[in-house]
């Protein structure tokens, strides 16, 4: 019988049994997670295409803008368009009283962070290069406390909190992939090294029952396994992740290997359609940024709004 006519929902992933590693043939260290499905690439395409079309008509509203002074900008991104978009709406926007006529201003408009093309929530856009110097600086030397939002579907774990930590590079084709932990520092394929990958995740509720968190009790995982993709799950996840490394897309490779992938996450393992309704994006959203402000110290925290999928299972 084909996959699908066994499965309540459509994904992309392909089934795999746990097993333990082996040393791959070419001496380099092998994955703990599959590669990119086939199918990803068309929608991948597809999604991309309509991004541009997104991007090239956004236009910056008032509610966008979470936090403006002089030195940078905290801008809610919405999913679907690109970074470098709120560089150029911000270029266009009418400029603070104490910006008007400096034109340097407009010029330096810098991305202090990224977030993935899917992924809403909030972004700082420095208007300096020395404030930019700063914020960079803060962001790779993980100063900044970020917390994240993402809907997943799997099977609901024995786990409240859990921190996992993992090895995280590029594989021969160029995909990010999950690899275990005393991997890390070896050579991968192109010359780069696998490097450490470390996340803290609560459940925060479980088919839009509210779970119940209490100080302590924080299970831990270390990858030096396969991740096990045997069964696939139906119950609906709401997690908030806590990235204690920088790596890209940790939280996404991290939830694929715990076997509950983010909803629309066709790279990483997610299903596609979900109840009826096919996804055009990965439900996954910046919610928090904490930090001292770059010029004059003073401690910081910003909050995103909840886009709609996270209000539904939040209330």
């Amino acid at each position: 019988m084909p996959l699908c006519a066994t499965l309540p929902f459509k994904t992309l992933a392909p089934i795999a049994h746990r097993s333990r590693p082996m040393a791959a043939a070419s001496g380099y260290p092998k994955p703990m997670t599959p590669p990119y499905p086939a199918v990803s690439k068309e929608v991948e395409l597809r999604r991309a295409m309509t991004a541009a079309a997104r991007s090239g008509a956004f236009e910056l509203s008032a509610g966008d803008v979470v936090f403006e002074d002089e030195s940078m900008v905290v801008v809610n991104k919405p999913s679907g368009i690109y970074c470098e978009t709120l560089l150029k709406a911000l270029a266009s926007k009418p400029p603070l009283p104490a910006d008007a006529g400096n034109e340097t201003c407009q010029a330096n408009l810098h991305l202090a962070n990224r977030l993935d093309r899917d992924t809403s929530g909030l972004m700082v856009i420095t208007k300096s290069h020395k404030v930019a110097a700063k914020l960079v600086k803060a962001f790779t030397d993980h100063k900044v406390k970020k917390t994240y939002i993402a809907l997943c579907i799997g099977n609901a774990p024995k786990w409240k909190k859990l921190t996992i930590s993992s090895g995280h590079g590029r594989s021969k084709f160029g995909a990010w992939r999950v690899y275990s932990k005393s991997d890390v520092g070896r050579a991968l394929p192109g010359g780069s090294m696998v490097k450490d990958m470390t996340t803290s995740l609560e459940v925060l509720s479980i088919n839009g029952w509210k779970q119940e968190l209490r100080d302590g009790g924080v299970e831990s995982i270390v990858v030096e396994r396969m991740a096990d993709e045997s069964t696939y799950g139906e119950d609906e996840l709401l997690i908030r992740a806590f990235p204690q490394s920088g790596r890209t897309h940790q939280i996404r490779l991290h939830c694929q290997y715990l076997g509950v992938p983010i909803r629309g996450d066709v790279k990483y393992g997610g299903v596609i359609e979900w109840k009826g309704v096919e996804f055009d994006f990965h439900a996954l959203h910046a919610e928090s940024l904490s930090f001292d402000h770059p010029v004059t110290g003073f401690p910081l925290c910003f909050h995103s709004p909840l886009p709609p999928w996270a209000k539904e299972m939040d209330s």
